[in-house]
């Protein structure tokens, strides 16, 4: 440095610059260093940021003034420095000799201020619009230029020496500044830019407007900024989608490299010995193979580190710098304490100590924040990629991978585990930051107190095996939970999906005690975790103490000269104190990282499926060859399963259906007829054989699917509206009449599953849906069974029959109605999975086979031609409710016509609600009632003890440190460790005390909130169930109470832990320094604000990503339910961006979550930067009252509140969302519930009803309030034992009748009495079981067989085995091996429908009650088995009152009395002969039968 500035300017001078009350640097160290470092810095900085930048380009700015001004300031700062550097030559030639310095500094500097010229323009050409790294260098040089800012005025106190240098350094200082502050203005947006900008430089000022909104007014959706492209589906799941497939492609290739090296070594051993056996040996090797290893899984965790990984990466540098800047504020905290030592060192000292860790302090929150946004970023899109894979696999499995993973499963893994995944990226880097954090403090802990501290390492490896031991158990109780609550979610899912059932056979008792079984164990497991992780809170919160207690101890103990004096203990402690987060982190990272582990392979194992073979069925048709050209449908040798491992369902199948024909597959039920479409859909197992189908293909279920959307949206399907086509679609399918009825027309919105639709219509609007899409080929698997017989007659002549809108088309029909039978090309025979008969309809009545014997028993006359428009069955479909059709049916007749235009939709499924604003208390109120409000108390007045006892132990270190100033440290060593290790073990078991309450009292609340909520939802009337998506109920099951059972508690425990410690803090620095106490006051203002603005924001935001939470799952169930029709219609790409549209709205709303954490967070840690600032400054300047061991407790623990700070706020808003959880399964406790099951005073007599005779009293009934009259003024009377049959249209309220009377719907005026007696003042539950239906829709539940037809075990297995026999299952149930016990699937999957509906008429045959109900009972099943079950019933219920609604006329004609509904109103109830000879409606009807002439 000499060389440089020359011997007259020294570099370095101590009495200048440290031990002086007016401090200043040397001339040569502010023009080498200080005017240096920011020009470094940009050269360094520059290549790497211009080749990104280049790299990136986006898009161009126009020049603005901010740029202009920018460029010229650049420019007169280089002119400055030049005028400075041609000063020195003038004065070099005036023979005034300077040293080199003063050439070179200028040069440098003006050099640089072109390269930043340079910047200006460049990232102006490329579209930057707010630069980074100019900034970082102008905060350089404004920050370097200070120090010269002062000693220069300083200097021109006395005199100015040099005018031009200091001249041109105030110029040079202005322009800098104003650079810096215009750098803080952000350009235009570029122009012809397809890239967004960067979020992490804007967030914060976006996220201050955004919580400025959300305080004044709460925030809603269309607040919300739209989600970066490269954090939205479209850009994040391909990318993890093509790691996978590389991976599994990698993975075959390497079973295939292994497999062909063993196959050469095998030959090099045996080729020349053995020739003859060579050809066989390779495979030999391979059964060899199998059974020693079986194949590697392709590993999704590689996929998700590769698609991942480098962004996170960037987020773990960040991380690696803040470790080590945490460990500088220890070492500033020892220089402190050595100053307040020291009378007669400068002041300045100690407030450069006091600023210097203040921004030590702040720098280190800086860092963290960004290492945060990039962690939380990644968590986000591997949440998007992790549902989006999920999604897309699920619309491709096989049948059966389908059964082992259920809709409940396969929501959980996209509702739980890939949110596991999410949690975990926060805290992944700790696995390798804890380590190192804990070593950086033992080496200073070594240099600090010397080998003593081995003894607190011996404790914390001590500590390890204990909480490894947790660890592992806290892992298997895990396991076990999901499987409880996996399994109660999914009975809770069929529960709710049949609850009508549960409702009308009085069986919610036994489901309800199914549920509270697995919950009890549930929460028995639960209680476990909970005393596990009471001992290792105890562990973890006592381990800095232990380490600290042992390591004093040993270090006063071993050698009599070791002094623990106050910069000893202090700044250990603080040191122990950094350890604390580190070894609190590991056991949890350990833990989450296991929890990820298993849902890893959970995801891994879904998304290992085996997957539909997508060329199973040949679509170019270039299978037919010699087969016949013209063909449009051929499967030859066809042989199929529904799984690998099944016997197959078809055998033998060979078939070709000419261009333009139609086909008819008939058979008994459960022969393979929907196994046959499914197998032409590509959706089963091909065995051997080929198929192939010439064209597309539409697809009509046998059960219509329909979504959750307005009609029109179902019937488009995706195609573009064409209103003539449309309209003669809905005409050809008989639709038009139904729009009149809808409150909306065709843009009503239809409930889930149909729900607001009846059986008929939703099958109507499925085949209207296969029209409007044009294909080549039709599949119908029997849509015109749940149609009324003139609407089916209609639909087979304008559809489906050869005069039909379908003319010329291939039509593939499966059916069970005769009637149209000789008006199709072809039919087909099915017995048991075989073709037994193929032909046209004479051929086989020539035949002579099983199809004319069956057709001349069942064609109720001969079949004249002009007369087939036959008996055509109901049928059975997927929905909830033949009857709600947001009954405004009448609304039509009421309107006068001037007001007919489309009326206001009304929705039938309302909006989720959210509440907004501040969670009341009296939701907090709620939850502490459900803890107890004693036991509250109790909790907050042990945490307050363990507060005591911690402040206690520092309190006394501190008198034990002061000792070694007064040199009375030997005498009562042995005592002040005692006392200190007694307040410390007192706090650990206090800590263990709290916790294990705080989880008794939790559990108990979990215990209380759900049962509630379950009883409640058992009791809610029918209605709730008709308008509430089933996901939205589903979501307080699963998602809420999950929150209430793990997520609350833990929460409620860091909230109380950091508030006492945030607490303990303030009341240590106040005591130590009362000066203090004035800032409290503002700082506290400031947190509160701050607070308030952040909890309003993050608590709203968390409202709206559950809410955009739902759809996912509810669009998800659906698709699963419908994938077939997805397939078939070829919509699988269209379903896949739905679901991604939603997945990104939801994230929208988690997004700015994160930024908001970034945005409090920095604003928090400054408040607790600013505590540190004011404790070490009012330290410094009360240091001649202080005692060193004063000084270390009050700022030892002022470093430590910034973290109990940031900690509490995230907890307040912790607390406030989770406990969102408790206010929405409040609100679903709290619903209006439908009449008491049992009214003790009103019981009937046991044998009630003994006649059977039920009266109608001018009974009106309507659905819900608001709604229009469905039944009116209805007056009839039954006598016991009568027969009758109730008919109408469609939406004439024959339903309705029904439920009545299991007051499924309450009257809205009259009454119904049964033997005398008002069904309206007896309990439900003794109404319900004295009656019997057999319902529409059969449901059955998941379970054993003898469960679903007696879930209360009342009767014995003969009975059971009579009933079977009786409905004609009992030949069925024997073939199976498992007989009673045989599992049903969910829903019944495994058996087809017309067995499901033959169970559910032998539940009705073991009940046998006085009244039977019949609603539309036998739709799905053939022509024999419903003669069958009509005999059945007659013998059977003969001394019974029998109810039954009929489509098809002729089970009802032997009936006592046939009813005929009209607009709710009876039309005719009469004796079915009289009303024949009436001419009536009954008449109109049975002609359209063909049941009269």
């Amino acid at each position: 440095m000499e060389r440089l500035c020359g011997p007259e300017l020294p570099f370095w001078v101590a009495n200048q610059t440290l031990h002086t009350d007016s401090p200043d640097l040397p001339e040569c160290f502010q023009l080498s260093v200080l005017s240096w470092l920011p020009c470094v810095y940009l050269w360094l900085a520059c290549p790497p940021y211009i080749f990104y930048v280049q790299r990136n380009n986006m898009g161009y700015i126009m020049m603005s003034v901010l740029n202009r001004v920018k460029t010229v300031f650049a420019l007169l700062l280089w002119i400055v420095c030049w005028a400075d550097l041609f000063g020195t030559f003038h004065e070099l030639h005036q023979g005034d000799t300077r040293p080199p310095i003063y050439f070179l500094t200028p040069l440098v500097v003006g050099i640089t201020m072109l390269l930043a010229t340079f910047l200006i323009q460049f990232e102006r050409l490329r579209g930057v619009q707010s630069s980074g790294i100019l900034f970082i260098f102008w905060f350089l040089s404004v920050l370097c230029a200070i120090v010269p800012f002062r000693s220069k005025i300083l200097q021109a106190k006395s005199e100015i020496p040099d005018k031009l240098r200091f001249i041109t350094f105030y110029i040079y200082f202005s322009l800098v500044v104003s650079q810096l502050i215009l750098c803080c203005f952000s350009e235009k947006p570029p122009l012809f830019s397809n890239v967004d900008t960067d979020p992490v430089s804007l967030s914060h000022t976006h996220t201050h407007t955004h919580t400025h909104v959300c305080y004044k007014n709460p925030l809603e959706a269309k607040d919300l900024w739209s989600l970066n492209k490269r954090d939205s589906s479209e850009e994040v799941v391909p990318k993890l989608l093509r790691e996978w497939d590389l991976e599994k492609k990698s993975r075959k290739s390497h079973c295939r490299i292994f497999y062909e090296l063993i196959c050469k070594l095998w030959w090099k051993i045996t080729g020349e010995s053995n020739h003859v056996g060579g050809e066989n040996s390779p495979e030999e090797v391979e059964v060899l193979l199998s059974k020693k290893r079986t194949p590697k899984k392709p590993s999704f965790l590689r996929s998700l580190i590769k698609a991942f990984g480098p962004y996170f990466l960037i987020g773990s540098a960040f991380k690696l710098l803040q470790d080590l800047i945490t460990f500088v504020n220890p070492q500033l905290l020892s220089l402190l304490i050595s100053f307040t030592k020291q009378k007669e060192a400068p002041t300045w000292w100690g407030y450069a100590l006091a600023f210097l860790m203040f921004f030590t302090a702040f720098l280190q929150t800086l860092i963290l924040h960004q290492h945060f946004q990039y962690c939380f970023v990644t968590g986000m899109r591997l949440r998007t990629a992790i549902i989006g894979a999920i999604y897309r696999k699920s619309l491709i499995i096989t049948n059966a991978a389908k059964r082992t993973s259920t809709v409940g499963e396969i929501v959980n893994l996209m509702s739980v585990d890939a949110q596991r995944f999410m949690d975990l990226t926060t805290f992944l880097n700790m696995l390798w930051s804890a380590p190192l954090q804990i070593i950086l403090a033992l080496y200073f802990l070594w240099q600090n107190l010397g080998p003593s501290v081995l003894a607190g390492v011996a404790v914390m490896i001590l500590l390890i095996p204990l909480n490894a031991a947790i660890a592992v158990r806290t892992r298997a109780y895990q396991v076990e939970q999901m499987q409880y609550k996996d399994a109660r979610i999914k009975l809770m899912n069929e529960i709710l999906n049949g609850i009508k059932v549960l409702k009308l056979y009085a069986w919610e008792n036994s489901f309800k005690e199914k549920v509270l079984e697995i919950r009890q164990k549930e929460l028995n497991v639960l209680r476990k975790t909970a005393y596990l992780g009471a001992l290792s809170t105890m562990a973890w919160t006592s381990a800095p103490f232990l380490v600290a207690l042992m390591t004093f101890a040993v270090y006063v103990t071993v050698d009599k000269n070791n002094i623990l004096d106050a910069e000893k203990a202090f700044v250990s402690l603080s040191l122990f104190n950094i350890l604390r987060f580190p070894l609190n982190m590991l056991p949890q990272v350990i833990s989450s990282v296991v929890q990820a582990s298993v849902s890893l392979k959970r995801i891994q194992d879904f998304l290992s499926h085996e997957e539909l073979d997508p060329e199973s069925v040949d679509r170019n048709n270039t299978a037919t060859g010699k087969h016949g050209c013209n063909s449009s449908v051929t499967v030859v040798n066809g042989k199929f399963t529904w799984a690998k491992q099944d016997p197959p369902a078809l055998h033998n199948i060979n078939l070709m259906v000419p261009q333009g024909s139609l086909l008819a597959v008939v058979g008994h039920v459960g022969c393979g007829k929907s196994s046959l479409v499914s197998a032409l859909l590509g959706e089963m197992e091909k065995l051997e054989g080929q198929i192939s189908i010439r064209g597309s293909v539409a697809y009509v279920p046998q059960q219509a699917w329909i979504q959750n959307a307005t009609l029109r949206d179902n019937i488009l399907f995706g195609k573009a509206y064409n209103e003539q086509k449309y309209r003669s679609c809905l005409e050809a399918c008989a639709l038009t009449p139904d729009l009149e009825v809808l409150p909306g027309g065709d843009l009503t919105e239809i409930g889930e599953k149909g729900i607001n639709l009846s059986g008929g219509q939703r099958q109507r609007v499925s085949l209207a849906r296969a029209l409007y899409n044009e294909a080549d080929v039709y599949l119908l698997d029997d849509p015109l069974s749940a149609v009324d017989s003139h609407v089916a007659k209609h639909i087979f002549d304008h559809v489906i029959g050869p005069e039909g809108v379908l003319q010329g088309k291939t039509r593939i029909l499966v059916t069970h109605g005769i009637s149209f039978l000789p008006q199709v090309d072809n039919i087909m025979v099915m017995v048991e999975g075989r073709v037994s008969e193929m032909g046209s309809y004479q051929e086989l009545l020539q035949q002579n086979g099983a199809f004319a014997e069956f057709l001349r028993n069942y064609s109720l006359e001969d079949i004249i031609e002009d007369e087939a428009t036959g008996t055509t069955i109901c049928y059975y479909s997927r929905g909830i409710q033949n009857s709600l059709r947001s009954l405004d049916l009448e609304r039509k007749h009421a309107e006068p016509d001037a007001e007919k235009k489309l009326p206001k939709v009304e929705k039938l499924i309302q909006a989720e609600t959210t509440e907004t604003g501040r969670v009341k208390s009296k939701v907090f109120w709620e939850y502490a009632k459900a803890v107890g409000p004693l036991l509250t108390l109790f909790i907050c007045f042990l945490y307050g003890c363990q507060s005591a006892a911690a402040i206690g132990a520092n309190i006394w270190l501190s008198q034990w440190t002061n000792d070694a100033a007064q040199n009375m440290t030997q005498e009562n060593v042995s005592m002040r460790v005692g006392v200190y290790a007694a307040l410390g073990i007192t706090q650990g078991i206090l800590v263990m005390v709290s916790s294990f309450t705080l989880a008794m009292g939790n559990i108990g609340a979990a215990r209380k909130l759900h049962y509630a909520l379950l009883d409640n939802k058992f009791h809610t009337p029918q209605s709730f169930f008709d308008t509430t998506p089933i996901g939205r109920v589903i979501n307080r099951f699963s998602k809420d109470i999950y929150v209430i059972d793990e997520a609350l508690p833990s929460t409620v425990l860091m909230f109380l832990g950091t508030f006492f410690s945030s607490l303990s803090t303030m009341i240590v620095i106040v005591a130590s320094t009362p000066i203090f106490a004035v800032v409290i006051a503002p700082l506290t203002f400031i947190y509160v604000f701050v607070q308030r603005f952040y909890v309003a924001t993050s608590r709203q935001l968390k409202r709206l990503e559950s809410v955009t939470r739902s759809p996912i799952y509810s669009h998800f169930s659906e698709t699963v339910t419908g994938s077939s029709v997805i397939r078939a219609y070829g919509r699988h790409d269209a379903f896949v961006l739905m679901s991604d549209m939603k997945v990104d709205d939801n994230q929208k709303s988690y997004y700015p979550g994160i930024v908001a954490n970034r945005w409090l967070g920095v604003r928090i840690e400054f408040i607790g930067n600013c505590i540190v600032l004011f404790a070490a400054l009012f330290a410094v300047i009360g240091k001649d009252k202080l005692n060193p061991g004063l000084v270390g407790l009050s700022v030892s623990y002022a470093l430590l509140v910034t973290m109990s700070l940031n900690w509490m706020v995230r907890m307040t808003s912790d607390l406030e969302s989770n406990i969102v959880a408790v206010e929405r399964v409040k609100e679903y406790s709290e619903t209006k519930i439908e009449a008491p099951w049992e009214v003790e005073d009103k019981k009937p007599s046991p044998d009630w009803p003994s006649q059977g005779k039920v009266e109608f009293l001018d009974y009106s009934v309507r659905y819900r309030e608001g709604l229009d009259l469905v039944l009116k003024n209805l007056t009839l009377s039954v006598v016991g034992g009568e027969k009758i049959g109730i008919v109408g249209r469609t939406g004439a309220g024959k339903s309705s009748m029904t439920l009545c009377l299991f007051r499924l719907l309450e009257a809205a005026g009259g009454e119904i009495t049964i033997d005398g007696v008002k069904i309206s003042e007896i309990g439900l539950h003794d109404l319900r079981s004295k009656l019997t239906i057999i319902p529409q829709e059969p449901v059955l539940f998941s379970g054993s067989l003898r469960m679903n037809l007696d879930p209360f075990e009342k009767y014995n297995d003969g009975e059971v085995w009579k009933a079977l026999e009786l409905s004609h299952l009992n030949k069925f149930v024997s073939n199976q091996p498992a007989k009673l016990e045989l599992e049903c699937s969910e829903g019944g999957e495994n058996l087809s429908v017309g067995q499901r509906q033959l169970v559910c008429l032998a539940r009705a045959l073991l009940r046998k009650t006085r009244i039977l109900i019949l609603d539309e009972a036998t739709a799905a099943i053939d022509l024999e088995t419903d003669d069958l079950i009509q005999s059945t019933i007659r013998t059977q219920f003969e001394d019974c009152t029998v109810f039954t609604i009929a489509h098809r006329l002729n089970t009802i004609m032997d009936y006592t009395r046939v009813l005929v509904l009209d607009k709710g109103q009876v039309a005719e109830f009469d004796t079915p002969s009289k009303l024949l000879s009436k001419r009536g409606i009954f008449y109109g009807m049975a002609k359209d039968a063909g049941l009269t002439q």
